[in-house]
């Protein structure tokens, strides 16, 4: 069974459970082209597949960005490792690993598509597509999604392809352009019930100035999703939301609404490494129960343990700051040279919440005593000591008995861990399991 079926079925039948689901979005080849696939400083364990390229035409910083097949071994290797519940991928990709490849099929990940492709995520080197209010538009139809052509074969239960997908909705606050998303999103409902197709639902923030304060942003989106819904019987709504978070009280104002609700977040651009992780604690404790990160995870110096990290986040194991630290130890560990300073990848910033990052998500989130933005970092941990990869847990043999604490059974002693034990345990961990 999938994962995310799994803890829906829990969500649901208990509003308290920790359950979280965790979706990669790598369908961003439907809105960048060839930078879509994100810089060519993480790839796979399989490596580099470079192309050749004329020197006298192009220099070597030009071509920074990673070719299709070093995408697909990406996501091949999320995949393989079980790190998230949800892949969402272009109607193409799917397809490539989908159908051809089989790749989800004995996975519990569920694949997922885009659905449809709204022009405010055509966010294409030189356009002005982005600034004009968000147009319905959709490339794939939900057969070629299923099965890789125009018409698929109904006789059984199942599809070589995803039945999955991600339909996107965006208000601008125009009675003609938001009647008309919502007769194509109605369209889709309908045939997607008929063909027996899930879906989740995003709804961005306007693209263009609304004339709504963003401040009132979130009552204003929180409205226009429970009156659309309203209208949806139960067998055409979405399995869950992806929107953007606009702080504690728009969160648990439509998490605490329907309990049948499923209320996710999206990303938005990559920002520093604590943005990431405070934006999924957060929100997660304000009652979400879905991220779906794209940019922040395809950015990522090191995609395998950035996943990581905000699984031991929603698990309860780590918070935001304490994450990032770890996460620094673990470039550290493996030679990798961060994006930013660890001081400054502390810091909480202002981060582009639209595709072509002209968007910020200003005066909608509220943050009180952020702990990181005058306090200085403590002293890095001291670096634990190398394991063998086969090791199961770490005992009073495998690591220096000063590490940190340990119970008499070899076990961490997790009660009398300071923080840079903690944290030194932590980075550990994460350099035994990503080598």
């Amino acid at each position: 069974m999938k994962s995310l079926d799994t803890k829906l079925a829990n969500i649901r039948a208990n509003p308290r459970s920790r359950d979280f689901i965790l979706a990669d979005a790598k369908d961003a080849d439907m809105a960048f082209g060839v930078r879509a696939p994100g810089p060519r400083r993480y790839l796979a364990a399989k490596g580099a597949r470079p192309a050749q390229f004329s020197p006298e035409v192009w220099s070597r910083d030009e071509f920074g960005y990673r070719n299709l097949p070093e995408f697909l071994d990406v996501i091949r290797e999320i995949v393989q490792r079980q790190m998230v519940d949800i892949m969402l991928m272009s109607a193409y990709v799917s397809e490539q690993l989908a159908i051809k490849e089989g790749l989800f099929s004995k996975s519990p990940v569920t694949p997922a598509a885009r659905a449809n492709d709204t022009t405010d995520v055509w966010a294409v080197r030189h356009g002005c597509y982005t600034r004009e209010p968000s147009q319905p538009f959709r490339s794939a139809t939900i057969d070629q999604i299923q099965c890789g052509q125009i018409e698929c074969d109904r006789s059984g239960e199942s599809f070589p392809g995803a039945n999955l997908g991600l339909y996107s909705v965006t208000f601008v606050n125009e009675l003609d352009q938001d009647r008309e998303a919502l007769l194509w999103y109605k369209a889709f409902r309908q045939e997607a019930e008929q063909k027996s197709f899930r879906h989740f639902l995003e709804v961005f923030d306007p693209n263009v100035d609304s004339g709504i304060p963003p401040e009132k942003l979130g009552e204003f989106i929180n409205d226009n999703i429970l009156r659309t819904l309203a209208g949806v019987p139960e067998a055409g709504r979405p399995l869950f939301l992806k929107i953007v978070y606009h702080g504690p009280k728009a969160m648990e104002e439509l998490a605490q609404y329907d309990p049948n609700l499923v209320v996710g977040i999206l990303g938005g651009s990559a920002g520093t490494t604590y943005d990431a992780f405070r934006l999924i604690h957060d929100a997660q404790k304000y009652g979400a129960r879905v991220a779906l990160f794209g940019r922040k995870i395809n950015n990522a110096e090191h995609q395998l343990a950035f996943i990581e990290m905000l699984r031991w986040i929603t698990d309860g194991a780590v918070g935001p700051e304490e994450a990032v630290r770890a996460y620094h130890g673990v470039l550290q560990a493996k030679g990798i040279q961060p994006h930013r300073p660890l001081e400054e990848d502390l810091q909480l910033t202002d981060q582009a919440m639209s595709y072509d990052g002209s968007a910020t998500r200003r005066g909608t989130v509220e943050v009180k005593n952020n702990p990181v933005a005058t306090a200085t970092a403590p002293p890095p941990a001291p670096a634990p000591a190398p394991v063998a990869k086969e090791v199961p847990t770490p005992s009073v043999e495998a690591v220096e008995q000063d590490a940190w604490p340990i119970l008499p059974g070899g076990k961490p002693d997790f009660g009398k861990m300071t923080s840079v034990q903690r944290q030194s345990y932590d980075s550990w961990r994460l350099k035994r399991k990503f080598g």
